[in-house]
């Protein structure tokens, strides 16, 4: 009688909350019918940063402005899912290289009070005196005099984006935004989207609208890669107090978005 009253028991427990099994089903019915709209969503930002980036870089090819690397797709809408199936943000990460006759030195915070390490990124001139190229007259911040620099009318990135010595995320920001806001009407995508540029003091937030309302949001994260690992400093903070405009955070979004993808291939 006792055994049969604990399986009676077992089996009542186990029985299937039917307000449980309501909820799984939309939240699995939600994930299904994201996945094909976060792809399509995916190869849009991917298209439109490529294009951006080639712009850039006929644009930025005779200054000395940070040289813009290929974009890498991070967090959850490039993982494959997404907690919300509307306004979903498509998060990329730019890698900055520095120009010509300059070099990026990461400079670990000692004292910083941020959960994750931060560190400066120090600009520092270097000598471009023996790279010169057939047909270019390459500048040389070091040993050019002032009036000859002057005369070629270049400015090095220290004066630009910097902030003394150390690169300026809000600078960068603001030099990017009114870098898309410029280039838009050259891009492909702007016969099929409006741009808006967002308020952002770290990033550029772009909000796309189709002509049938439909929206696409897209951040674009500045970084700086930590030699030749998948570690990166970021501009964007992890928590609502933001840091000194010279401050990036180290970041391991990428190498999370490079494991997630092996396991996604493996399963």
């Amino acid at each position: 009688e006792v055994d049969n009253s604990m399986d009676s028991e077992g089996e009542g427990s186990e029985e299937e909350n039917p307000d449980e099994m309501d909820m799984i089903w939309i939240f699995s019915r939600r994930f299904q019918l994201s996945v094909p709209k976060l792809a399509s969503g995916r190869r849009v930002v991917q298209e439109l940063l490529s294009d951006l980036l080639h712009v850039s870089h006929g644009l930025f090819s005779d200054s000395f402005f940070p040289v813009l690397e290929p974009v890498i797709g991070v967090g959850s809408a490039f993982e494959g899912w997404s907690p919300r199936e509307q306004n979903v943000v498509y998060r990329v990460l730019v890698p900055l290289n520095p120009p010509p006759g300059h070099a990026f030195h990461l400079e670990l915070n000692s004292a910083g009070q941020m959960a994750a390490r931060t560190f400066c990124v120090r600009v520092e001139l270097v000598c471009t005196c023996t790279r010169e190229q057939p047909g270019k007259n390459m500048v040389c911040f070091l040993h050019d005099s002032e009036e000859e620099l002057k005369r070629n009318q270049v400015a090095s990135l220290l004066y630009t984006l910097c902030t003394g010595p150390y690169l300026d995320v809000e600078k960068i920001a603001l030099w990017f935004q009114t870098f898309v806001i410029s280039a838009w009407s050259v891009v492909p995508q702007s016969h099929h989207y409006d741009v808006k540029v967002l308020p952002s003091s770290r990033s550029c937030k772009m909000k796309l609208v189709k002509a049938s309302g439909r929206s696409l949001f897209v951040e674009t994260i500045f970084s700086v890669q930590q030699g030749d690992s998948d570690i990166f400093l970021s501009s964007q903070p992890t928590e609502a107090r933001l840091p000194p405009s010279t401050t990036w955070l180290e970041s391991y979004a990428v190498a999370e978005a490079k494991f997630f993808r092996l396991v996604a291939r493996q399963a």
